[in-house]
């Protein structure tokens, strides 16, 4: 189902965070279950995998993940403060050390002059306030392709929140 490069990622981040006593927890919306899917995919994942958040509507983030309703009206679902408390509320309502969460959009639709399709924020936390977000733009580049360069920019955010410092091949 997914590439053998990203499996091998994949692989190689859950034992970093298994000697690490890691358990990590994803709040996902545009990928939809995609990057927990590709963790889980691996052999002995259960054992660093905590969770997984499909949050795609604005009422499962406020409902699973405690996004605040008023966050969500004065940002907009896809913005880099509602990232934030997605990856804070995965924590909180998670027995992981590390979450990720992802929001965006995907496309083909959905777009604006100010959001456009392609645009995705990832964000990262060890702890409430130890949070790393970053926006990408991937572009109008196609629905599966934005998401899984979503899927491998938030291995790479997890990867460097584990303190991976090489880069994957």
């Amino acid at each position: 189902m997914f590439p053998q490069a990203l499996l091998s990622q994949a692989e190689a981040l859950l034992a970093v965070a298994r000697n690490k006593a890691v358990h990590i927890a994803t709040a996902e919306s545009c990928t939809g279950g995609l990057i927990v899917g590709l963790l889980t995919e691996v052999p002995g994942s259960s054992d660093v995998v905590e969770r997984g958040f499909v949050t795609y509507s604005n009422e499962a983030k406020e409902e699973l993940l405690g996004v605040p309703r008023a966050l969500l009206a004065a940002h907009g679902a896809v913005s880099a403060p509602v990232a934030q408390a997605m990856a804070d509320g995965a924590l909180k309502y998670s027995r992981a050390q590390l979450s990720i969460a992802v929001t965006g959009i995907a496309g083909p639709g959905g777009g604006s002059a100010e959001k456009p399709v392609g645009l995705v924020y990832i964000a990262a936390a060890h702890a409430p306030g130890d949070i790393v977000v970053k926006e990408y733009r991937f572009g109008d580049i196609g629905r599966d392709a934005v998401r899984m360069a979503t899927v491998r920019e938030a291995l790479n955010l997890l990867r460097e929140r584990l303190g991976i410092n090489s880069s994957p091949a």
